[in-house]
């Protein structure tokens, strides 16, 4: 009876030992997803870096130079063009910041710069496009144009320029949502630095 009973002892305690092996591969099987997952996380982080961090890492923004010529008439509305002091100053400023931010590329003096940025605003126009019934103008369109040119300043080397790079915004006189043509501007050199900054640091 002894031996009998070890043997049903046996035979309830050898399930358990099966138990435990499917046990230990879940275990395995859920830290090796794990890592997968870190790994993939990791790298889908990295692949929104610039691929120009991997050679360029600094970057001079030259001062943009006043190019419109406001005795010109603009070939689709027939108006002069307009003009606004120190509007190159402000773009240069905000593209600067806008590489702060970004931080792909950091603004340094051009003597230590792997690249640098070139710019002439050549165009700033104010078109109406909705009026009163009194022909007041209700709402705004600005424009920015300039012709901007990335250099690599080791090799001396032009890598790219684009003539007439736009940006607008638009923006009523009156009623609530009613904005000061400084802010328009403001608006627009913003829209402006932003696409500049990002035609730099995307994949050439």
């Amino acid at each position: 009876m002894r031996i009998q009973q070890q043997g049903n002892n046996n035979r309830l305690q050898a399930p358990s030992s099966k138990l435990q092996a499917p046990s230990l591969k879940l275990v395995v099987f859920s830290l090796c997803l794990g890592v997968l997952v870190s790994l993939c996380l990791v790298g889908c982080g990295y692949t929104t870096r610039s691929m120009i961090a991997d050679k360029f890492h600094t970057i001079y923004v030259a001062q943009f130079v006043n190019k419109i010529d406001i005795t010109k008439e603009t070939d689709t509305a027939h108006r002069y063009k307009v003009n606004r002091p120190t509007l190159e100053t402000d773009i240069t400023k905000s593209v600067i910041n806008g590489y702060l931010f970004d931080g792909n590329l950091r603004p340094v003096r051009e003597e230590s710069a792997d690249l640098v940025l070139k710019g002439e605003l050549v165009e700033f126009r104010r078109d109406a496009l909705r009026y009163t019934d009194d022909d007041e103008v209700v709402e705004y369109r600005l424009n920015l144009l300039v012709n901007i040119s990335l250099w690599d300043k080791r090799e001396n080397k032009l890598i790219w320029e684009e003539k007439n790079f736009t940006a607008d915004t638009t923006y009523f006189t009156m009623g609530s949502s009613a904005k000061s043509e400084d802010a328009a501007i403001n608006d627009a050199i913003k829209d402006l630095s932003r696409r500049i900054i990002e035609r730099t640091v995307e994949q050439w």
